[in-house]
């Protein structure tokens, strides 16, 4: 069954978006995003974790609810860790997202993300909200299953699950349902799109290997393209279709992840437009 528009709204109004650490950004996010927004900040071997965790220190000074990325493998040791740790602590931040991050080689010891959830554990679990990484379409590189047992042995560690990227509805629909059928509980945030360009989106699908969404994309354009905006992809359509699987109290959906590429205009009127439109009591 779809979802209405009002649904598909009042998911949206308790969406993050994530960003990425380049410069400019952070001038983009107080123009574009609301301080109740939460703004997630990834990051990636090539920025560094200073570039995340200074981005991280700058929003969250200015008031806004930041969960930096901890990607394990950049991690270099364990008073890499305190510091980062400290760092965040003392500028407000509550939550963290831990990946085990896309480094080729890990910078110390931490291989993967549940050797550094335990370390958090064991520095006092610092952090209110931890949150781990959900795969609804096979792992480029790790067995579903695999992917799944993970989540169940990292649960103890972590508060909620955000879903990798995925695009299309009916692989996202089973994953949901196959996650709580297995007795993974933990709250999660469904990973989608911001409205972008096709093009921008294909790019992005073929660099972080969801090549079944990709193709899902191309061979479905015209049904989740915005209409008055050619080429523009409408995640809002991708959620209509998903279904009711997304209200179901059964699939503790806590909001949305919104990966917005930093095409944060978009994303803000994107927003904008399907909030604005829910009734004062909604």
């Amino acid at each position: 069954m779809r979802l209405s528009a009002a649904e598909v709204a009042r998911l949206v109004e308790r969406a993050r978006v994530e960003v990425i650490p380049t410069a400019g950004v952070a001038t983009a996010v107080r123009a574009h995003v609301p301080v109740g927004v939460p703004v997630t900040v990834t990051a990636s071997p090539t920025k560094g974790l200073e570039a995340t965790v200074s981005l991280a220190e700058q929003l969250a000074g200015e008031g806004y609810a930041v969960v930096p990325h901890l990607s394990a493998r950049m991690v270099a040791s364990q008073s890499h860790l305190e510091e980062l740790v400290g760092r965040l602590v003392r500028s407000g931040v509550t939550d963290v997202f831990v990946p085990a991050g896309d480094a080729p080689a890990p910078a110390g010891h931490f291989e993967g993300a549940l050797p550094l959830l335990e370390a958090l554990d064991a520095l006092g679990r610092p952090f209110a909200e931890v949150g781990i990484t959900g795969y609804p379409e096979p792992h480029p590189h790790i067995h579903d299953d695999v992917t799944i047992q993970s989540m169940w042995d990292k649960r103890r560690h972590a508060t909620y699950i955000v879903s990798n990227l995925c695009l299309d509805p009916g692989v996202l629909r089973r994953w949901v349902q196959r996650l709580r059928v297995r007795g993974v509980e933990l709250p999660l945030y469904v990973g989608v799109a911001g409205p972008v360009t096709t093009a921008k989106l294909l790019s992005v699908a073929s660099k972080i290997g969801v090549g079944e969404s990709g193709r899902f994309l191309r061979s479905h354009s015209a049904s989740l393209l915005r209409i008055g905006a050619p080429g523009a992809y409408d995640p809002g359509r991708l959620l209509a279709r998903v279904g009711t699987v997304l209200t179901d109290e059964a699939s503790r959906v806590a909001g949305l992840h919104v990966f917005s590429f930093n095409q944060l205009d978009a994303f803000a009127q994107w927003r904008g437009r399907l909030v604005g439109a829910l009734a004062p009591s909604e």
